[in-house]
């Protein structure tokens, strides 16, 4: 079965209601969250009932417990977020605190992950929004409250926080800009943020270290 059927037949199955959160769309706050992992035949699905992980070949879908995961609603921030790593992980954030929690794709373990952030320290940086680059092999998240955009490892143990040229607060989603998409700069793939009212984009300096925030929203969706 190709991949393109597998996901249609996984979003066609998924039942937790999903809110949709397409950067540059409509102002909404997210839901729900789901994510696609084609690979694995499968897909995620994170909602204020919880995590539940369905896959093609199963019937049914399963629910996984985050121990002390914290996260406040709304209209204190947007729902935490979850994306799949480079190895199947599902990963979800709190939008309280700098902690993940990851998933195993294989045995379902939960294990929960502080981070160590480079800046900060004295500040309470909850992520509302999380997507894993390929091309930078590194998760990036963003906070809610504070407008930061944040760099972090595969192993999840540190974070590094991305000079802004602007901070974008009330971050909700977060997307890799498609290569096809944007002219040839020689510059890492940016990205694209949604707030709950503004699409944005982020486009990385040459050296990955720092980058700008442009007005112009983008369509790339989190996969």
């Amino acid at each position: 079965m190709s991949h393109r059927i597998a996901t249609a037949f996984i979003l066609a199955a998924l039942t937790v209601p999903i809110g949709g959160c397409d950067i540059g769309a409509a102002p909404l706050a997210p839901q729900a969250r789901y994510r696609v992992d084609p690979e694995r035949n499968r897909a995620w699905s994170l909602s204020p009932e919880g995590v539940f992980l369905l896959e093609l070949s199963k019937p049914g879908k399963i629910a996984v417990s985050l121990p002390e995961w914290v996260w406040v609603r709304e209209p204190y921030g947007c729902l935490p977020d979850l994306a799949v790593g480079p190895r199947g992980e599902a990963v979800i954030t709190s939008n309280v605190l700098p902690m993940l929690w990851r998933i195993d794709p294989d045995t379902l373990a939960v294990s929960v992950h502080r981070l160590v952030l480079d800046a900060d320290g004295d500040k309470d940086v909850g992520l509302s929004a999380l997507v894993y680059s390929r091309e930078h092999g590194a998760f990036f998240a963003a906070s809610y409250s504070h407008g930061s955009l944040w760099r972090i490892d595969p192993q999840l143990v540190t974070g590094q926080k991305v000079p802004l040229s602007a901070s974008i607060p009330e971050a909700c989603e977060l997307a890799v800009r498609q290569r096809s998409l944007q002219p040839k700069t020689g510059k890492p793939a940016g990205l694209c943020l949604r707030t709950r009212r503004d699409g944005w984009t982020i486009d990385f300096s040459p050296d990955g270290r720092s980058a700008h925030v442009g007005a112009a929203p983008c369509t790339d969706r989190p996969s």
